[in-house]
């Protein structure tokens, strides 16, 4: 199973509306066995070694670096469904 966090500044509900976006852009790229969670990024500092994929706004990447052996995707726009296809289809 594919796990994914997705992280905001505070947890509430941008990390959410991420974590929707991302179980969409992962249905639409043929992915069947995934679980996507939602956190603050002060959370996912600590949750980040349990994941496949982090997700989280390019500002916030560099707080998660070194935190996880799976990847890490910083987005530009957090509401931008192409961007979030685009990446995550070169991490899978």
């Amino acid at each position: 199973m594919l796990k994914v966090l997705t992280a905001c500044g505070n947890g509430m509900g941008s990390s959410m509306v991420i974590k929707m976006k991302v179980q969409n852009a992962l249905r639409s790229l043929g992915q069947t066995d995934f679980d996507v969670a939602s956190c603050s990024v002060g959370e996912a500092k600590g949750l980040a070694a349990n994941y496949d994929i982090v997700i989280a706004s390019l500002h916030l990447i560099s707080e998660l670096e070194g935190r996880t052996k799976g990847k890490l995707i910083g987005l530009d726009n957090l509401m931008d469904d192409k961007e979030i296809t685009a990446k995550l289809s070169e991490v899978l």
